[in-house]
């Protein structure tokens, strides 16, 4: 699977979870002030995925695997993913709110 496939699977995957994915910047990153970066949050209580789009998509899939591997736990042990797919989640460190 490329890249791209393995992201929107986690796509797909974030927004059976409940979890809300925002892209943020722009892709060549030429923004005035710091550069954003990905990361994971809370928003009113709700958990918030921050994904660069000046960032490489190697870290994007970091970021949102290791959401979903801490905050969605139960949904990826039930479901069928495709063998690239589990493997990105099962190696993601954990990281953001609530998280060590």
């Amino acid at each position: 699977m490329t890249d791209a496939e393995i992201l929107e699977s986690l796509f797909e995957l974030a927004r059976e979870a409940g979890i809300e994915v925002r892209l943020v910047g722009s892709a060549s990153g030429g923004e005035e002030g710091p550069a954003p970066s990905s990361g994971v949050c809370r928003v009113r209580g709700e958990l918030w995925v921050v994904l660069a789009r000046s960032e490489p998509p190697e870290l994007q899939i970091d970021v949102l695997a290791a959401a979903l591997r801490s905050h969605a736990a139960a949904l990826i042990e039930e479901r069928f993913l495709p063998p690239a797919v589990r493997a990105r989640v099962e190696r993601a460190r954990p990281r953001g709110p609530g998280t060590a």
